[in-house]
C-alpha cells in the first residue's frame, strides 16, 4: 500500500499483534491522563506549593492549614475547563483531519501546558498553565477511545479499553509514589517535591507524540473520508492473517460502508449543537446519545471517585491518620486500585456494560455509607482521646476506601469512557466521544470546585452524598442505557432509532428492526456481508430503514431506487 508511510507498524503486524500495538499506544495516552489527574493530589500537599499559590500554610505539626478553599479548588477544577473546550475542539479535528493528527496535537499541545506548569511563580501563572494542559487532555480523551474502538472486534472491544484503563490507573498510582518519594526531599520543602511530579508527564507525552506517527490510522475515518483502498488494507491486516483469506475484512469494509451511507442519508451535517439538541438527526437521534454520555460521565465523578482520588490524604486524616502514614497508605490504595481493573478486563465483555454499572453501584454505595460511619467514630474517638477505638474504626474507614477505589476499578471506571466511543454515528463519532469529555470535564471540574468547601464544611458527611450519587445510578441506568455489548459499531443506529427514550422500548425497536434488515445485521455479527466478498456483486435483500413503521414491501420500488435507499 504506497499511500501509507512503508515505516508505519500496519506493513509489519497483523490481527493481534497489530491491535496490540495500537492499544499500547493507546494506553500510554491514557497512562498520561491517569498521571495527570493522580498528580495535584500530592502536588497539593507540597509545602512550598501551597504557601506559594497562596491558599494554605503549614502549622506547628507540618499539616496544611487552608485559608482559601475557593482557590484550592479552582486551581484544580479550572483544568477541566480546560479539558472541555479540548475535547470539542478534539472532536471536530478528529472528525476532519483524522485520528492519528489529533493523537500528535494533543500530545504536543500537553508538552506545552506541562512546561508552563512546572515553572508556575504564583497562583495566576498555575490557573492558565492548568487551563492549557486541560486543553490538550482533552484533545486526547476525546479521540484516544474512538481510535481504539474503531480498530478492535466487537467481541473484544471492551477488553481493549480495560486494558488501557489499566495503565490509566497505573499512571495514577505512579504519580502518588514519585511524590511521596520527593516529599522526602529536604525535608519535603523544596520547589523540586512538586516541580518534577509536574515535569514528569512530559516525558510520556513527548514519547506519545514521536511513535503515533507511525500508527495506522483508524479504518473507519479513511472510509469515511473516501480514502477506500487505504481502509480496506488496514481492514486487512486487522482480521486477516495473511494465509487464509475468509473474506471478514472485506465484508467488514462493505458494512462500514454501507452505514456511512445510512447516516448521510438519514441525517443532515452535525455540528455540537445540533448533536446537543438533536436537531435534524432524523432516526440517529444523536442528541438523546448525547445526554446519555454527559450524564454518564457526570455521574461517574459524583459517585465518589474524583473526591477520592484528588482528595484521598485529606480523607485518610479524617479517618485519623497521621501525616508520615498517609503518604504511604494513599500509594498503596492506589495499587490495589490498578490490580481492581484487571478484573474488568476479563469480565466487560461478559456480563455487559450494564450489569458491570449495576453492581459497581450496589458496592460503592454500600462501602462510602460505611466509610463515613466509620470515620466519624473515629474522629469522636480522637476527641475523647480514646486513640484505641480511633485507630480501630480509623482502619476500618480506610478499608472502606480501599474497596471503593477496587470496585470502581473494576466497574465505574471504563464504562463511561468506552460507551461514548461505541454508541454514535460514524459520521460524527469523534465529536459524540467529545460530547462525553464534556461531561467528565463538567462531572471533575464542578466536584473539585466544591470538594475542598465540601470536606471542610461537611467533613466525613461528604462521603454520604458520594454513597446517594451510587444509588441514583442504578434506576437511570436500567431506564435510559441500552446495553452496547456484543454489538458493532455499525448496528448502534439500529438500536438508538427508536422515539422512545426508554431502554426497553429501545431493545424491542432494534429486535424488529433486526427482522426488518437481517443482512447487515448478520453482516456486523458473522463477519459476512450484503456484498459477495468475492464478486463485489450486490446480494438480493429487501430495503433497510430505521423506521420501522416506513418499511415498504419488497418489489415496491425501482431497481435505482432499491441502490439508492439500501441501508437507509
Amino acid at each position: 500500500m504506497e499511500k501509507i508511510n512503508r515505516f508505519n507498524v500496519v506493513h509489519r503486524f497483523r490481527k493481534r499483534n497489530l491491535l496490540i500495538a495500537i492499544n499500547s499506544v493507546a494506553a500510554l495516552s491514557i497512562f498520561f491522563f491517569g498521571y495527570d489527574q493522580g498528580m495535584m493530589a500530592g502536588v497539593n500537599t507540597a509545602v512550598e506549593y501551597y504557601t506559594r499559590m497562596g491558599f494554605a500554610h503549614p502549622d506547628e505539626k507540618g499539616e496544611p492549614v487552608i485559608t482559601d478553599s475557593l482557590l484550592q479548588g479552582g486551581i484544580v477544577s479550572v483544568y477541566y475547563l480546560g479539558t472541555l473546550i479540548g475535547a470539542l475542539f478534539g472532536g471536530w479535528f478528529g472528525d476532519k483531519f483524522g485520528r492519528i493528527k489529533t493523537i500528535a496535537l494533543g500530545a504536543a499541545w500537553g508538552v506545552f501546558g506541562a512546561t508552563l506548569q512546572t515553572s508556575a511563580m504564583n497562583h495566576n501563572w498555575m490557573i492558565c498553565a492548568r487551563l492549557i494542559n486541560g486543553f490538550g487532555t482533552g484533545i486526547l480523551n476525546a479521540i484516544v477511545p474512538v481510535w481504539a474502538t474503531e480498530t478492535a472486534e466487537h467481541t473484544s472491544r471492551g477488553q481493549f479499553v480495560a486494558i488501557e484503563f489499566t495503565l490509566n490507573i497505573f499512571g495514577v498510582a505512579v504519580a502518588y509514589w514519585i511524590e511521596y518519594g520527593c516529599s522526602f526531599y529536604q525535608n519535603g520543602e523544596s520547589a523540586f517535591v512538586w516541580r518534577f511530579p509536574i515535569a514528569f508527564q512530559i516525558v510520556p507525552l513527548l514519547f506519545l507524540f514521536s511513535i503515533v506517527w507511525f500508527f495506522p490510522e483508524s479504518p473507519r475515518w479513511l472510509c469515511k473520508a473516501g480514502r477506500e483502498d487505504e481502509s480496506r488494507y488496514v481492514l486487512e491486516r486487522l482480521r486477516e492473517d495473511g494465509q487464509t483469506v475468509t473474506g471478514k475484512a472485506e465484508a467488514e469494509f462493505q458494512d462500514v460502508r454501507n452505514i456511512v451511507e445510512l447516516e448521510r442519508k438519514n441525517a443532515k451535517s452535525q455540528n455540537y449543537l445540533y448533536m446537543l439538541f438533536g436537531y435534524q438527526s432524523g432516526k440517529l437521534h444523536t442528541g438523546r446519545r448525547v445526554q446519555l454520555v454527559i450524564w454518564l460521565q457526570i455521574m461517574q465523578e459524583w459517585i465518589g471517585i474524583a473526591g477520592v482520588t484528588i482528595y484521598s490524604p485529606t480523607i485518610f486524616r479524617i479517618a485519623g491518620l497521621n501525616k508520615d502514614t498517609v503518604g504511604w497508605v494513599a500509594g498503596l490504595n492506589q495499587i490495589t486500585y490498578t490490580l481492581s481493573t484487571l478484573v474488568c478486563v476479563f469480565t466487560l465483555d461478559r456480563i455487559g456494560r450494564r450489569w458491570t454499572l449495576y453492581w459497581g453501584s450496589v458496592v460503592q454505595g454500600i462501602v462510602l455509607f460505611l466509610a463515613g460511619g466509620l470515620s466519624r467514630v473515629s474522629i469522636d474517638a480522637v476527641d475523647a482521646g480514646n486513640t484505641g477505638r480511633a485507630n480501630t474504626f480509623g482502619g476500618g474507614a480506610v478499608a472502606m476506601i480501599f474497596l471503593f477505589t477496587m470496585t470502581f476499578g473494576a466497574t465505574w471506571l471504563t464504562v463511561p469512557w468506552l460507551y461514548p466511543a461505541e454508541i454514535f454515528p460514524l459520521e460524527v463519532r469523534a465529536r459524540g466521544n467529545a460530547w462525553g469529555v464534556v461531561g467528565w470535564s463538567i462531572g471533575n471540574g464542578w466536584l473539585t470546585l466544591l470538594c475542598p468547601v465540601m470536606f471542610q464544611a461537611l467533613n466525613e458527611k461528604t462521603l454520604y452524598i458520594f454513597a446517594a450519587c451510587n444509588v441514583i445510578t442504578i434506576p437511570m441506568v436500567y431506564c435510559l442505557y441500552p446495553e452496547s455489548n456484543q454489538r458493532t459499531l455499525e448496528e448502534m443506529n439500529l438500536l438508538f432509532a427508536a422515539d422512545s427514550i426508554w431502554n426497553w422500548d429501545a431493545e424491542k425497536n432494534y429486535k424488529l428492526l433486526v427482522e426488518q434488515n437481517p443482512e447487515l445485521v448478520q453482516a456486523a455479527g458473522r463477519g459476512q456481508s450484503v456484498v459477495d466478498p468475492e464478486t463485489g456483486i450486490r446480494k438480493p435483500s429487501r430495503n433497510m430503514s430505521l423506521d420501522v413503521s416506513g418499511m415498504k414491501t419488497a418489489g415496491s420500488e425501482s431497481e435505482d431506487e432499491k441502490v439508492t435507499t439500501k441501508h437507509v
